[in-house]
């Protein structure tokens, strides 16, 4: 239909992959010259537009000669010449001019282009597609692929981002798409061509973890087959327990593309999004707050912009660890100290423990944690993290608004008679903030569902006070029972 669009998706999800091939097939129909080229390198143009439009177009031309096509397809070569400003949008005409097939343009990591050299060249891209009806040559269709969506790129080229005014680059998309995650079915089928090319079977357990760790995120999904079968080396059926080393292995390298991910964390707009569902708070809603969660889920941190929470729990983990880095370092105790002569986890001891701990650096720590006001809940995981991932597991869920945050921590371990078995305790995480009630009450209700989800007899509910007539750092620590609506027996630990 000769339409121009924005594709949009976070990093490493596919986005050049699937415009490459896109533009593969298009071409081999026979009436199209499809090209997808890369923009990359003109973000060392900045502010120069005329910088930027001579980078464009040698990364074009280039595409296009690695693309093996005919002499007659190609762009002219030299570019015709035109004033600054107008160079991009003239080349285009003068190529489109000459091609004996439509052209279209897959213009990968737009969101590259800085300042005035997106101005430029999204208003280039806007006055030839105008021109169109009155037969000036230009491409038939375009695709501008990144990271932002519409709004990103209206205010990058200076009109209002909430309008569609007529001086907008953006009132030719006929639409703004996102690549989306894969599908459970999606990754059977893609592990599935692995097992197609070299005999090897993923189990439907290890499948299900995939997912249910990734959520369909592309990179990860790839990142842990690669994990098991290459870095792990694997070779025979792949199962659930292999998933699952792979992911802390995956976790503790911290490649890049998770360390990407962490070093949004101290972007301010980022961090305003993500201290609410560490926190469990409702967020202050506004239209700027609104712009902030389009942003981060863009980056591909949360999963929707309704409910707010962590996009996988392999991000839910790393957030945690890496937030609570700092914390790790002044926990001194031995964890296998806290492994019981029967092999299982002596949770009750790590909770004296992480009182004595709170008593001595918790005032600190909450002082200098950036996320100040998911500081508790930052330091108690930084603490159970360092003690029990030498041998166990921690599985954490938290979003906005829930007031809480749940962890399980799995512990493996050996039966008396060689079999193999799991430890699991549950912990309720709640906050007393100023000005209040007592969250032990609706603490009790949660940590009551958490368990009949997990099947659990019992639990521990831990409550930070954080109101100023708290007890002095020093008195803090008291450990009580309790019974939860539906007969529960569980600890709660008041500090």
């Amino acid at each position: 239909m000769d339409r121009y669009f924005v594709l949009h998706a976070p990093r490493q999800t596919g986005k050049t992959t699937a415009l490459r091939t896109l533009a593969s097939e298009l071409t081999a129909e026979g009436d199209i010259a499809a090209l997808m080229f890369s923009c990359e390198r003109a973000k060392s143009a900045g502010d120069d537009y005329a910088a930027a439009e001579e980078i464009l177009l040698k990364s074009l031309r280039q595409a296009a000669e690695w693309a093996g096509w005919s002499e007659e397809l190609l762009p002219p070569d030299p570019w015709p010449q035109a004033p600054a400003g107008t160079r991009f949008g003239s080349a285009l005409t003068e190529w489109c001019h000459r091609s004996p097939r439509r052209v279209v343009l897959f213009l990968d990591e737009i969101d590259a282009l800085q300042g005035n050299s997106m101005v430029s060249i999204l208003s280039q891209l806007r006055d030839g597609h105008n021109a169109r009806p009155g037969g000036r040559p230009f491409p038939t269709s375009v695709v501008l692929c990144g990271l932002g969506n519409v709004r990103d790129y209206k205010v990058a080229s200076g009109s209002d981002p909430d309008g569609w005014n007529p001086a907008s680059p953006f009132n030719i998309i006929t639409d703004s798409l996102r690549l989306g995650d894969f599908s459970a079915d999606e990754i059977a089928e893609l592990y599935d061509q692995h097992t197609q090319a070299a005999g090897q079977e993923f189990t439907k357990d290890a499948v299900d973890r995939v997912f249910e760790l990734t959520q369909g995120q592309p990179w990860l999904v790839n990142a842990l087959a690669f994990e098991i079968i290459l870095q792990i080396g694997v070779t025979a059926t792949i199962t659930a327990r292999q998933v699952e080393e792979a992911k802390e292995r995956l976790i503790r390298k911290r490649a890049p593309h998770l360390e990407a991910l962490v070093a949004r964390l101290r972007e301010p707009r980022v961090e305003r999004v993500i201290e609410p569902i560490l926190a469990g708070t409702w967020p202050d809603a506004d239209a700027a707050f609104d712009d902030d969660v389009s942003y981060v889920h863009d980056l591909g941190l949360i999963k929707g912009t309704g409910k707010l929470e962590i996009a996988n729990p392999i991000y839910r983990e790393v957030l945690l660890r890496v937030l609570g880095h700092r914390t790790e370092r002044f926990v001194q105790a031995e964890p296998r100290s806290f492994v019981l002569p029967d092999g299982r986890f002596d949770l009750d001891r790590l909770l004296e423990e992480f009182v004595v701990f709170w008593r001595e650096h918790g005032e600190v720590l909450v002082r200098q944690e950036g996320y100040h006001e998911a500081a508790c809940q930052i330091i108690l995981m930084a603490f159970l993290h360092r003690l029990v991932n030498g041998g166990g597991y921690l599985d954490r869920e938290y979003a906005a608004g829930t007031k809480r945050l749940d962890v399980l921590v799995r512990w493996p371990y050996t039966g008396p008679d060689g079999e193999r078995l799991m430890q699991r305790e549950a912990m309720e995480l709640k906050v007393w903030r100023a000005g209040g009630d007592d969250p032990l009450p609706d603490g009790l209700a949660q940590l009551d569902r958490y368990l009949d989800r997990l099947t659990l007899d019992t639990g521990v509910l831990v409550i930070f006070d954080r109101r100023p007539e708290a007890l002095p750092w020093k008195e803090r620590g008291a450990f009580e029972q309790a019974t939860t609506p539906s007969g529960r027996e569980v600890t709660v630990l008041r500090v």
